[in-house]
């Protein structure tokens, strides 16, 4: 018996498949639109995924979900009180001793704020005092940020990841690992705010209002650079009054005004790769983020890291020629400084493509003891085309990794990339000729 049913075709449909499955460089759409509106689109009724992969996935433009996609959430009943304020008697009884990370919103610690860890209660205690003493406290204004809460408490299921952000290849990686993931809990009081930033690799993100009301200050790819200080680094505050200082940031005038927009609770806005972004919480929030990235985005995160990685060699390129292995000790810094480098980027290629191409052959068999179980209904889902359409993307990034002058220096004869090459074409090649991929 397959293991795909019929009806699950269409979740990415033959056309969508087709127009996509040729593409080498994927054409991003201007970002023109977006420079003097404060509007996306407000996303209320049912939309297919195929919709949402062709208008904003490919094009990499952002979007709001109404709370209608969040009304049957578990966190949205158990976390929040009837006057829509955060419930902190039911989450003390779930976290109650929980160790969990908290950044400093009043402190800066170079682009970012300065973070300890706390025990659950203690931060709820210093939360309902801020409150009380009119959103004010000399501790600062604390913001639980990045809490792995999905990962430590796995049995909660207080929400669901809605399928329009399953294909998620980042955290499939990490979760095949068992080492870490990209699904976090945020909650902070009025006030906490997140400084100027773009998302880990470049990668999407989504992010749920549970209560409270946020407000984004989103920037389109490339008007970042405009905000560039003399010394080529980011504001960390791009309200801040120095931005509008000539001599210390030149170009400041010359970027678009940030797209504004407020998100209500239950609402979830889509950031698409490379938006940098700056977040306030206008009431006290609690919200869920994930960071993910897929076949729409992965060259995207490749341009990312051939950035860093010439950052890094330009940073200790005076040691060029006085070390035989300089270019491990570049990959070994960039590790270091962008928790990746090129040969993890290989091995997370290389996971993603086995899972699909094992999906594929389980499909053509028949036989689904050989598909990947934690990713079984997340592939099935999705269906063949979508499997299809990703390994041709991995196809892509692996030929361009092969072409690469830095990569060709790296041993990778473990990975094997052009036995991969070959074992991917190999898998679309079969799985068209048994008829699961139509192509006319």
């Amino acid at each position: 018996m397959s293991c795909l049913p019929n009806s699950l075709f269409t979740i990415m449909d033959r056309e969508a498949y087709r127009n996509c499955c040729s593409l080498v460089k994927i054409p991003r759409q201007s970002y023109e639109q977006f420079w003097s509106s404060h509007f996306v689109d407000y996303i209320d009724k049912e939309l297919s995924y195929s919709k949402f992969f062709k208008k904003y996935l490919l094009p990499n433009h952002p979007c709001m979900f109404s709370r209608r996609f969040t009304e049957n959430w578990k966190c949205r009943k158990q976390w929040v009180s009837e006057e829509g304020k955060p419930n902190f008697q039911k989450l003390l009884q779930e976290f109650d001793e929980i160790p969990v990370p908290v950044a400093n919103c009043n402190a800066k610690e170079y682009n970012a704020n300065p973070k300890q860890v706390m025990p659950f209660k203690e931060f709820i205690l210093y939360w309902k005092e801020y409150i009380q003493y009119g959103h004010s406290s000399p501790k600062g204004c604390l913001y639980l940020k990045d809490w792995h809460m999905s990962r430590d408490f796995p049995e909660h299921n207080v929400y669901t990841t809605p399928v329009f952000f399953s294909s998620d290849w980042l955290n499939e990686y990490w979760d095949t690992l068992e080492v870490d993931d990209y699904r976090f809990v945020y909650m902070g009081p009025k006030g906490s705010w997140t400084p100027f930033h773009a998302d880990v690799f470049r990668s999407y993100s989504w992010s749920a209002n549970i209560c409270g009301r946020k407000k984004w200050l989103l920037y389109p790819p490339g008007q970042e650079e405009f905000l560039r200080d003399t010394h080529g680094n980011l504001p960390y505050d791009v309200t801040s009054a120095e931005l509008r200082d000539r001599g210390l940031f030149p170009h400041s005038e010359e970027a678009c005004q940030p797209l504004e927009i407020i998100q209500e609770a239950g609402e979830i806005i889509f950031v698409p790769s490379g938006w940098h972004h700056q977040v306030y919480n206008l009431e006290d929030t609690i919200s869920i983020n994930h960071n993910w990235l897929n076949g729409c985005n992965v060259d995207i995160m490749w341009q990312f890291l051939q950035i860093e990685l010439l950052s890094v060699q330009k940073e200790i390129e005076e040691w060029r020629n006085t070390m035989d292995s300089w270019h491990q000790h570049c990959q070994v810094i960039m590790k270091a400084c962008s928790g990746i480098n090129y040969a993890e980027f290989a091995s997370f290629l290389k996971i993603i493509a086995d899972n699909r191409m094992a999906f594929l052959n389980a499909c053509s068999s028949g036989d689904s003891s050989d598909c990947p179980r934690h990713l079984s209904e997340t592939l099935t889902t999705l269906g063949p085309y979508h499997a299809a359409f990703d390994l041709q993307r991995v196809a892509h990034i692996i030929e361009c990794l092969l072409c690469n002058e830095d990569f060709k220096r790296l041993d990778h004869s473990t990975l094997q990339p052009e036995t991969m090459l070959q074992q991917i074409r190999d898998t679309i090649q079969s799985t068209r000729g048994q008829h699961l991929l139509y192509q006319e």
